[in-house]
């Protein structure tokens, strides 16, 4: 293949006259980091459409848990060689996404004309002249060469294998510029005729390597004998090209991506290694799959809303929530980490390539809506009212004005059963706050008695109304706990109840019902719900006037005809 370098030296000066800084000296501009032993320099390179699916961000954690776990460097790289595919925007809506997340980079793209780093520019479309430069390279030593095929003439050539049964592509006989001596490749450039950039493969089907992925173990796969393109007619690199010279140069240690590109990795390790660049760990993660029905699949943009990371933010997630139940999938010993380090960051857990799922991680809303439960639960009053009010202020104007007007009000309401043994558990995600505290707020508490009330068919209206009527004489907003529960025992024998469950179950048609009962009628008349959090705390938090306007509303209109 190098058996005739001045014809090769030749071609590339023909190829890329204006080229000419080697990549001996893009070396020097970009040396080996200076880092502890063990530390890991990974990347996360999007495209700039601005979505971000859960995959994507899945990925990334991984990425920037494997550098900073290690003490290494994690850098964002936008791959934004694809026009087509790029959205205005699309760049900070990415940065912006991640950061919600809490997957900082230490180097790269910030903003769409901002970056940080020496080891930039960190847009493909701003290193040129660097993937041309390693292009003029391949052409020098004989890996590469230029093609003239038009898409007619690539069409004409895929009838042809199509014909013949044979696997299709720009290979062997069908490699028509392969062995173009320098006379033609002048010829066909005079007549104005762009090119595209091909590598020479090796020329053996049957040749086959192993790949040491640290997921996946050892994959045997067939070595690359097609003629891939490494640059475009328009002089852009293809994704193969452009990530081997810049993971290459940004001395990338791991690189961590989905499966769909394992196909890809023999032709990656062959540009490696034609080019004499140290080659990094591969990576490829499985995707995040879904039950549906009896069987299980992608976890897909056209399908799934949650597939969307900014559904979690507009559904009111909290990040740590997500980010938390994301580790979980990573690796199935978290669970038993997480009971041993109840209090501790999920930070703290060294993620493990080689205990990642192979056949692709299950996702679950519900589980994930469950461990939020327990995260939301574990946070302060203070840190309930702060990331609700920060969500409704972008998502539910109603709710901000409720929170904001009195802040000490909002925080005591979020205060009830916090912080003991068996803490609240309502709240799983912003948009479940509304729906949780509605009653401490007239407007709405109003609203939702127009729309019907909620105390048990077993007890008639007339019942709901005389136990209330009666128990508004008796109830003491001055009471504590055990004093107010105490009352509320007596007022039940007084009412015909039994003051405990126990005591009703032996004699069913000595009593009308039970205490449980009593306090059902009370809690609905004052949050017209029949399942709520400590009705004591309830009741202090809202004040004895607005309960007594509560009792009176129900004993005094609550009726059925």
């Amino acid at each position: 293949m190098m058996h005739n370098l001045t014809h090769n030296k030749e071609l590339a000066d023909l190829l890329f006259p204006d080229i000419d800084k080697t990549p001996e000296q893009y070396e020097l501009l970009y040396p080996k980091r200076q880092l502890p032993e063990g530390a890991k320099v990974t990347r996360f390179a999007p495209s700039p459409t601005g979505y971000v699916h859960m995959g994507s961000l899945y990925a990334s954690l991984v990425s920037e848990r494997l550098a900073h776990q290690s003490n290494g460097v994690i850098f964002l790289r936008v791959e934004d060689t694809d026009k087509k595919r790029e959205v205005e925007g699309g760049v900070s809506n990415i940065v912006r996404a991640l950061s919600r997340f809490g997957i900082n980079f230490d180097e790269g793209v910030t903003d769409i004309d901002d970056e940080k780093g020496s080891y930039g520019p960190y847009k493909q479309s701003e290193r040129m002249d660097i993937y041309k430069s390693f292009a003029k390279r391949m052409v020098e030593k004989g890996f590469a060469y230029p093609c003239f095929c038009s898409e007619e003439d690539l069409d004409k050539i895929r009838s042809r294998q199509e014909e013949k049964k044979i696997t299709p592509g720009y290979y062997g006989e069908y490699a028509v510029h392969r062995n173009s001596t320098l006379e033609q490749v002048k010829e066909e450039l005079s007549l104005g005729k762009s090119f595209v950039l091909r590598v020479k493969a090796p020329n053996n089907p049957d040749s086959r390597f192993i790949l040491n992925d640290l997921i996946k173990g050892d994959v045997e796969m067939p070595e690359n004998f097609q003629d891939m393109v490494l640059l475009k007619s328009d002089g852009l690199p293809t994704y193969h090209f452009a990530h081997v010279v810049d993971d290459h140069l940004m001395r990338t240690t791991h690189v961590t991506s989905g499966d769909e590109w394992l196909s890809s990795a023999p032709l990656h390790i062959q540009l490696f290694e034609m080019l004499e660049l140290e080659k990094p760990y591969f990576a490829h993660i499985s995707p995040i799959m879904k039950i549906e029905g009896s069987s299980k699949r992608k976890l897909s943009k056209r399908k799934d809303p949650e597939a969307d990371v900014s559904f979690y933010h507009e559904q009111g997630f909290p990040s740590i929530s997500v980010i938390e139940y994301l580790v979980n999938l990573t690796n199935s010993n978290f669970e038993d980490w997480r009971r041993e380090n109840p209090k501790s960051p999920n930070t703290d857990f060294e993620i493990e390539l080689e205990r990642m799922s192979v056949s692709g991680a299950m996702f679950d809303l519900i589980k994930l809506t469950d461990m939020s439960k327990d995260i939301v639960a574990g946070m302060t009053a203070e840190e309930v009212y702060d990331m609700s009010l920060k969500w409704a202020s972008e998502y539910d104007s109603e709710l901000w004005t409720l929170l904001s007007a009195d802040e000490k009000y909002a925080k005591s309401i979020f205060n009830i059963d916090r912080g003991g043994e068996k803490p609240r558990k309502d709240i799983a995600k912003w948009t479940d706050v509304k729906p949780n505290i509605f009653y401490f707020f007239d407007d709405l508490f109003d609203l939702d008695v127009a729309a019907g009330r909620n105390f048990p068919e077993a007890i008639t209206s007339d019942e709901v109304s005389r136990l209330i009527r009666e128990y508004s004489k008796v109830y003491n907003h001055k009471d504590n706990k055990d004093m107010w529960f105490d009352r509320v025992k007596e007022f039940c024998e007084e009412m015909g109840y039994s003051k405990d469950v126990k005591t009703f179950k032996k004699n069913p048609g000595v009593y009308k019902g039970h205490v449980g009962d009593v306090t059902g009628v009370i809690r609905v008349a004052v949050t017209n719900r029949r399942n709520t959090p400590d009705l004591y705390e309830i009741m202090q938090v809202m004040g004895e006037k607005k309960v007594m306007e509560r009792f009176d509303e129900t004993w005094g209109r609550f009726s059925c005809p």
